[in-house]
């Protein structure tokens, strides 16, 4: 008998101090957000969509070094350079196969002139196989349209690099 007195006792307390914590819950700022609606920070070193930049001239930064696709573990990209009139290297080809893409974020720091970065879009689903191809032209769109954030990101993370 004085055992059962005992364990509903510490029942007892436990509950009480349960119910009191959960009071104080009560009070609190929610820290749940309605997500469609509502976004998180995303941090200036997430890895999301992939994105080729620009510099502030309108030339293509990517100077088909073929780092990027050396340094990629899975071999997602592929890239084709020709030759300019001035002697330099520029890209006809580059593409990204995202099914491959492994988001390590090895092709961003191999790039020595920051061309190809990760943005900040997660949000990039797809119905067919077929678009989470990426050519140079989805590429530099997404860079044109990040370019804001990219540079700031960057910028960011500098001192880290």
């Amino acid at each position: 008998m004085k055992l059962s007195r005992f364990f509903k006792t510490i029942f007892m307390t436990d509950f009480l101090g349960g119910l009191l914590i959960a009071s104080k819950e009560l009070f609190r700022s929610k820290k749940t957000i309605n997500y469609p609606f509502e976004k998180g920070k995303i941090s200036p070193r997430f890895r999301g969509e992939h994105a080729l930049r620009r510099y502030p001239n309108g030339e293509e930064r990517c100077i088909a070094c073929k780092l990027c696709e050396a340094v990629c573990p899975a071999q997602a990209i592929t890239i084709e350079s020709a030759q300019r009139e001035d002697g330099s290297r520029k890209t006809t080809r580059y593409d990204i196969d995202m099914m491959k893409c492994i988001y390590c974020g090895l092709c961003e720091e191999s790039c020595p002139v920051d061309a190809i970065v990760q943005g900040p879009n997660f949000e990039f689903s797809t119905e067919t196989r077929e678009e989470l191809y990426y050519t140079k032209e989805k590429l530099l769109d997404n860079g044109d349209r990040w370019e804001n954030i990219l540079a700031a990101n960057i910028k960011t993370d500098n001192p880290y690099r």
